[in-house]
């Protein structure tokens, strides 16, 4: 099967520009609020939704930190291939502060719970969100689901959302594909 293209890079734009504005409205200022992007594919969508925050609405300073899960993962230690972590970059205190985790794409919820659990060593916070570009419903493994979502997917467990960036070295792209069984 080839991949199907289920957003365009003009889309993810829009979509990118209507999330910073639903963490506006809730946030205002952002004078108590944090992004964290979970290591590695919310690094991306944490940066350009903080950009459009500076740019567009004039919200300066917003602190930006990336969080790495790998070792709180409820799957550690079941993968055959040795996992490779990323780096935590987290330069400020997460107490009594609310926290927005920003992620590309929601399927089982294990993620965010490794990253509500990761979370913890940085302080309690006031609050967490979540935010991310591509729910995929009726996938879930945990009760988790998003605060802010860019686009609802429906797709079978044999089918996987990848989520391209042109910080990768390709252009900003969704696609939707079948796994190969071969």
């Amino acid at each position: 099967m080839n991949p199907k293209v289920l957003l365009t890079s003009k889309e993810i734009d829009i979509i990118l520009h209507r999330l910073a504005c639903q963490l506006v409205e809730n946030h205002l200022d952002f004078s108590d609020t944090l992004l964290i992007g979970i290591q590695p594919r919310g690094k991306y969508l944490a940066k350009r939704i903080q950009a459009i925050l500076e740019k567009e609405y004039g919200i300066v300073d917003v602190p930006l930190g990336y969080l790495d899960i790998t070792f709180f993962r409820d799957d550690f230690r079941r993968n055959q291939k040795p996992l490779e972590a990323n780096r935590t970059e987290i330069d400020f205190l997460v107490e009594d502060k609310k926290v927005v985790f920003i992620d590309d794409v929601l399927y089982t919820g294990r993620s965010i719970r490794a990253a509500l659990t990761a979370i913890q060593s940085f302080g309690r916070p006031a609050e967490i969100e979540l935010l991310v570009l591509i729910d995929r419903r009726f996938s879930r493994h945990l009760p988790i689901q998003p605060d802010y979502r860019g686009r609802q997917v429906d797709a079978f467990d044999r089918e996987s959302v990848r989520v391209h960036w042109s910080e990768d070295g390709t252009s900003d792209c969704i696609y939707l594909e079948e796994f190969d069984h071969n």
